[in-house]
């Protein structure tokens, strides 16, 4: 549990025996859920014992599946890639909701053409130029999209954009 503790990013599956010397399967899992680090990392269960109280009991505890020995490696090899689909799916949405967040709803036409065109590396003088307006008026966008985002900079400002594919990178 140390090891898994300290080294999380190693590991991507935990595979968890129910018997087990020192610290039986069901607190080592609860130790896994509760523990920042490791409370992320798919887990499957194995043991000896075919009751489905216990199985139920482990997938309420945290577990991501259950599996009753003995078996054979393709099923323990499939239900391991069925489990870690599933972790990147989350993944992969977890991002897609950080990344809805960004505040690029409350930007108004005009301040995205203008963000745009800086992604794009153009300077005050040539996004005014093409708005025709004059550049005091792409600073006062400016001003406003850094206060809307809550950034400091252009870069930042484009960076902020690029997540949310605003402007492709």
């Amino acid at each position: 549990m140390k090891e898994l503790a300290n080294d999380s990013n190693k590991f991507d599956i935990v595979l968890l025996d129910v018997m087990m010397p020192n610290m039986n399967g069901w607190d080592t899992l609860k130790a896994i859920r509760k523990n920042e680090k490791t409370k992320h990392l798919p887990v499957i269960m194995l043991t000896a014992v075919n009751e489905d109280q216990k199985m139920v009991t482990g997938l309420k505890i945290g577990a991501d599946d259950y599996i009753v020995k003995p078996f054979v490696l393709p099923n323990l090899l499939a239900r391991m890639e069925a489990v870690l689909r599933r972790s990147i799916r989350q993944k992969e949405i977890s991002q897609d909701v950080i990344q809805s967040q960004v505040p690029i709803d409350l930007l108004t036409l005009k301040e995205k053409e203008v963000l745009q065109m800086v992604a794009k590396g153009e300077s005050n003088k040539q996004i005014a130029d093409k708005m025709f307006v004059k550049e005091v008026t792409v600073k006062t966008h400016l001003n406003s999209i850094f206060k809307k985002l809550k950034v400091a900079n252009r870069t930042q400002a484009v960076l902020l954009a690029m997540q949310a594919d605003l402007v492709k990178n």
